[in-house]
């Protein structure tokens, strides 16, 4: 499973159509269920260009792109991810939400085991652009990730994560 993340990350670095489409590259780290680490590496790719909303407020959006692994006392687990995220933005500072597709390997812990590898995650999160041109980005989000109760064991997992990603753009 961590060679497959390995290649679907490399895929979307290298053959994504349009050699413009990559926008940012990222880090994730936080802590979940079951003592739980995860490291995640992931590039990001802008789909909805920043639009006025209400109150100086814009709506933009772009797909993320994730390979990471999470670590327990128990297991570790390599995942791979594609993710359409909402952002709320107003000046630097930002509020977002998404709903995206994860393949994981089954087993999480001793007491935590996916029923399928097909995972559906979805986190909210807030942050601030920063630096010349706001080209870096520190966000926390929340996240569950589960299989939506399509199969049994449905345990599911919550992280809390920081991120940092730098604006190529």
């Amino acid at each position: 499973m961590a060679g497959a993340a390995v290649l679907f990350f490399l895929a979307c670095l290298f053959f994504v159509p349009d050699a413009q489409a990559v926008d940012g590259v990222s880090v994730q780290a936080g802590r979940g269920d079951d003592r739980t680490y995860v490291l995640r590496f992931g590039i990001t790719d802008q789909w909805r260009a920043r639009d006025p909303a209400a109150s100086g407020w814009t709506l933009a959006g772009y797909w993320e792109f994730v390979a990471g692994l999470w670590d327990n006392t128990d297991e570790s687990t390599a995942e791979i991810a594609a993710t359409p995220v909402f952002r709320f933005e107003r000046q630097a500072i930002y509020l977002e939400g998404a709903i995206g597709f994860h393949l994981v390997s089954n087993r999480i812990s001793a007491h935590r085991t996916f029923s399928t590898a097909f995972q559906f995650g979805d986190h909210l999160g807030a942050g601030v652009r920063f630096g010349p041109g706001r080209r870096y980005d520190l966000g926390v989000r929340v996240q569950h990730i589960s299989n939506g109760g399509v199969s049994s064991p449905n345990p599911g997992i919550n992280f809390l994560l920081m991120r940092l990603q730098y604006s190529l753009e």
